[in-house]
């Protein structure tokens, strides 16, 4: 008997397996395949390794012009490879130890719900292992965080492409590409073609919206798409934009361009990243009775589904497919399961969406929190806006010369709120740095800080985040 049953070894999963092994409650953390889920093994994770050696590899290419001589330089993918999957295995092994460290118990193989918590009835799971045997465990509370998988749209020519990969199979790719089409200009497009373009591959980005990163904020989102080409040391990433795919024939992608003319792109490798959905079957929904839409399960801001006893976290709820928010919503789960309200400003702990920040890890980086200047005028919302080019911090400009491309913009309300403090509203970053300080951004929003705190606050100097200041003062 367990006090708690986590189907799901992902963020969310195993964060709210440490968090209640830490409150001495006796855990089973049941996972189908490796812990760490999507992140740490085919995605957050290993991408970031990439792009590390991605970004070695320009930094001594460009080496010369800060007065540093490293003749020719080169990369060997077979080693990015063996390092991307060194850090894995480290960091997976470190989870796997914090379960053993606070107790929590671990079932390798796939759980599904037989029966909801029911009165003084504790709910059920039965656990498939790989060697084909069963077996039911029981608890009064269930918390469901099985993550989301690729989506693959029924485009002529998909099917059972060995050219096309998602992005799990082009992260253990055997050689890099020597041309490579994206399909689909999201954090996950970008990422790829940012990393591959740096390593000398040519890339073109196909993207059915007008702009890439369709919740950037629409002034840096053009800046974004400049500074990854802001280096002459690689082929810059060529983007059509407003662009529908048509078919894909091997590595070719015909598309129709938002003119109306018919064109193509040939390549060694298709990349598919228009997206993921959450994992809603085989883990018991409908015989649970638990409420979900094709976007999701249905919770409330203490992640409850609507069956009690039966908690949902991470991409599985469809509100924010990060790990980030997932490690949130697991320990938000946590503390209700444990009766303990806590939290903000005594409202309980509760789980909000308007204080989530999101980075994209490519060359350069960008990042946000809050509400874009597009959104503002959506909602009606009057307010007062500045951005500061990233070369007026000397840290940048020390580390990337004054024709570095970033900036950094911060929206506030134009109305006080009665003390003559106008609320922050949405701060956003393309740039060197900006997924290390958006969090001095996510702070600010979640305790509701208005032009006159941030004013009074000390940033360190030189940094890149003290620009959110100094964008503050212009305000």
């Amino acid at each position: 008997m367990y006090d708690t049953i986590i189907i799901g070894g992902g963020p969310g999963g195993y964060r709210a397996a440490e968090r209640l092994g830490q409150a001495k409650k006796k855990v089973l953390l049941i996972e189908g395949q490796q812990l760490g889920g999507t992140c740490l093994n085919v995605g957050c994770v290993p991408t970031k390794t990439l792009l590390n050696s991605a970004k070695q590899y320009i930094h001594a290419k460009e080496a010369g012009k800060f007065g540093v001589q490293t003749g020719e330089v080169s990369f060997d993918w077979a080693k990015i490879q063996q390092w991307k999957t060194s850090v894995v295995e480290k960091l997976r092994g470190g989870i796997a130890s914090q379960m053993k460290r606070f107790g929590v118990e671990l079932a390798q193989g796939l759980g599904e719900i037989t029966a909801p918590p029911s009165g003084a009835k504790h709910g059920k799971v039965t656990v498939r292992f790989p060697d084909g045997k069963t077996e039911e465990y029981a608890a009064p509370a269930i918390l469901v965080s099985t993550g989301s998988v690729p989506v693959t749209p029924p485009i002529p020519g998909a099917a059972d492409n060995p050219k096309l990969l998602d992005s799990t199979g082009l992260l253990s790719i055997g050689e890099a590409p020597k041309r490579l089409a994206v399909i689909g200009g999201g954090v996950i497009g970008v990422e790829f073609a940012g990393l591959f373009s740096a390593l000398g591959t040519e890339v073109t980005v196909i993207e059915m919206m007008e702009e890439i990163i369709p919740f950037m904020d629409k002034e840096l989102a053009p800046l974004y798409r400049k500074a990854l080409n802001s280096t002459t040391t690689h082929p810059p990433v060529v983007f059509r934009l407003g662009s529908k795919v048509e078919r894909i024939e091997g590595g070719t992608v015909h598309y129709t361009t938002k003119e109306g003319g018919r064109e193509s792109v040939a390549s060694d490798a298709v990349l598919m990243a228009i997206g993921r959905r959450p994992v809603l079957d085989s883990w018991g929904a409908g015989a649970a009775g638990i409420g979900f839409t094709p976007k999701g399960v249905t919770v409330d801001d203490r992640m409850r589904t609507n069956v009690p006893g039966i908690w949902a976290a991470g991409d599985i709820t469809g509100q924010s497919l990060l790990a980030h928010s997932a490690y949130r919503m697991g320990e938000v789960a946590v503390r209700d399961i444990l009766g303990h309200p806590g939290g903000n400003r005594g409202q309980g702990d509760r789980w909000r969406s308007n204080a989530v920040p999101w980075a994209v890890y490519g060359l350069p980086e960008a990042a946000g929190i809050g509400i874009t200047e597009q959104e503002a005028a959506a909602r009606g919302i009057a307010i007062c806006k500045h951005t500061l080019p990233m070369a007026y911090s000397g840290r940048f400009a020390a580390e990337n010369g004054f024709a570095g491309v970033g900036a950094v913009k911060v929206i506030a309300g134009a109305e006080n709120r009665g003390t003559g403090n106008r609320p922050i509203l949405g701060i956003h970053a393309v740039g060197a740095y900006a997924s290390e300080f958006i969090w001095g951004g996510a702070a600010i929003i979640e305790q509701e800080l208005g032009i006159e705190d941030v004013k009074q606050l000390i940033f360190p100097h030189p940094t890149v985040g003290e620009l959110i200041r100094d964008a503050v003062w212009e305000l």
